[in-house]
């Protein structure tokens, strides 16, 4: 099957290199069978940390996990080297942030979730755990950052998957 991108188009303001944090970082993705097609029901994750041994000796993958229609043992593997951030001058454009090597598995869908990080573009802020599920507004008093004293918004998402 090969490799699989996630690709993200944001609009940020006044923020930059927006990034997942860490290997422990979550990736839920919907997977489907790529011997029968099968969709999985639920969303379930990935994390660069975990590593499972295929069968045969034959390497290690993020994921292994057979196929609840054609009982096919299919793998994913997060590619480490792929991680990249997402920033201001991406904005309003598709941007690949991750690749997956598929071996029978196949990514159709991203759900972001919480662990993502980004910086305030002039003063270099951290501003992490940031929540993509839902439009992220920086500019509250918990999360200002007070150099600036400005408003930061991070407005929209979209993904996308591509072969």
């Amino acid at each position: 099957m090969g490799k699989i991108a996630l690709q993200l188009k944001a609009t940020l303001e006044n923020v930059t290199n927006l990034r997942p944090m860490g290997e422990d970082f979550r990736w839920y993705l919907k997977m489907k069978c790529g011997n029968c097609g099968e969709i999985s029901e639920k969303w379930q994750y990935i994390r660069l940390m975990d590593s499972v041994a295929l069968k045969g000796g034959r390497g290690h993958a993020s994921m292994v996990q057979k196929c609840k229609l054609c009982a096919r043992e299919n793998s994913i593997e997060i590619l480490s080297s792929t991680i990249k951030s997402y920033n201001a001058e991406d904005n309003e454009k598709f941007k690949t942030i991750v690749e997956f090597e598929c071996r029978g598995l196949e990514p159709i869908d991203f759900q972001p979730q919480a662990g993502f990080a980004a910086e305030g573009v002039e003063s270099g802020t951290v501003f992490s755990d940031i929540n993509l599920q839902e439009k992220v507004r920086l500019g509250d008093p918990a999360r200002c950052d007070m150099v600036l004293g400005g408003n930061y918004l991070f407005v929209e998402q979209g993904f996308s998957v591509e072969s």
